[in-house]
Formats: C-alpha cells, sequence, structure tokens
C-alpha cells in the first residue's frame, strides 16, 4: 500500500479503544512507583521545617506551601510518559516511529540484560527512553535509510507484549 493511502485509510473502530487517530494496540504510562513519592516529601518537610525555625510570619509557612507542592508535583512529572502503539505507530512520549520501520523488537527483560543493553552494548546514535523505577525494556531495531538511529530502547513494564505487538 501506498504512503498516501494509509494516511487516507479509515481507521477501525474498536469498542472501547478508538480514538479520532484509530484503534490502540498498546497503551502503557511509565508513571513513578510509590517508593519514589515519600523522600521527596518528607525532605520537602524537613527543608521547610528548617526555614520555619529561623524566621517568623510569612516566611516561616510560605516554604511549606511551597516546597511540598513541588515534592509532589515533581513524581507526577516524572510519570508523564507514555507509550502507545495506535495508528501504526510506536508512540515513545513526544516522539514516535511508524511501525514499517520497525525491523524487530526484542525483550530485555532482566537487569543484567538491561544494564548491557544501557552500557558497554549502547550505540551512541540509539533513541533511548529509560526510567530507572522500571526494571525492563524493548529494543526495537529500525529499517529506514533515512534515519541515522539503528534502534530504540523503551522501558516498560510489558516488555514482551510490546516487542509482540510491534513484531505482529
Amino acid at each position: 500500500m501506498s504512503e498516501s493511502a494509509e494516511v487516507t485509510a479509515p481507521a477501525e473502530a474498536t469498542p472501547g479503544q478508538g480514538t479520532a487517530e484509530g484503534p490502540r494496540a498498546f497503551r502503557e504510562r511509565l508513571h513513578a512507583t510509590w517508593w519514589t513519592w515519600p523522600l521527596p516529601v518528607v525532605g520537602a518537610a524537613l527543608m521547610a521545617a528548617t526555614v520555619h525555625m529561623g524566621y517568623p510570619g510569612v516566611r516561616a509557612w510560605l516554604p511549606y506551601a511551597v516546597l511540598i507542592p513541588l515534592a509532589v508535583l515533581v513524581p507526577l512529572w516524572l510519570g508523564r510518559t507514555k507509550i502507545e502503539v495506535r495508528a501504526g505507530e510506536l508512540h515513545v512520549g513526544d516522539a514516535h516511529v511508524p511501525l514499517r520501520f520497525v525491523e524487530h523488537a526484542e525483550p530485555v527483560s532482566t537487569a543484567g540484560e538491561q544494564r548491557r543493553a544501557l552500557g558497554p552494548e549502547l550505540d551512541p546514535a540509539a533513541f533511548v527512553v529509560h526510567r530507572p523505577w522500571v526494571r525492563t525494556s524493548v529494543r526495537v531495531w529500525l529499517n529506514d535509510a533515512d534515519d541515522p538511529t539503528p534502534y530504540w530502547v523503551v522501558s516498560t513494564r510489558r516488555p514482551a507484549e510490546l516487542a509482540d505487538v510491534l513484531t505482529r
């Protein structure tokens, strides 16, 4: 099918999963886990208490009003990354690649494999979306002569499922 035919082809409707751009085959949000929340909040409260002890008046409560909400917003901001396969494209955050350029996808399922994939085996031209609280990922090999990126390494909690959707 030509590229212009792909663009104008109507999206198939899947009940409960349809969007304006077509059905979703995979969707995951890389939200921050529960253990990333207490430390920033406790640290913000300790910093605010330190300022509170030294200053009277507005300067006593202002650090609480600023630092504690900021400590809650940081993990929320870190967990905004979405991985989706929809409308014939892989979307990771703001980046996307058409599935026709995906040559192979391999799950990186153990901590040792991920350490090697992000360490000694990592190509400097690779596109990487890594979240340290997600222990598994997928390496997506690309076949696009116009793109210098050889592959993507994307953190995911369901690597086998994502690899299966990408190679289908």
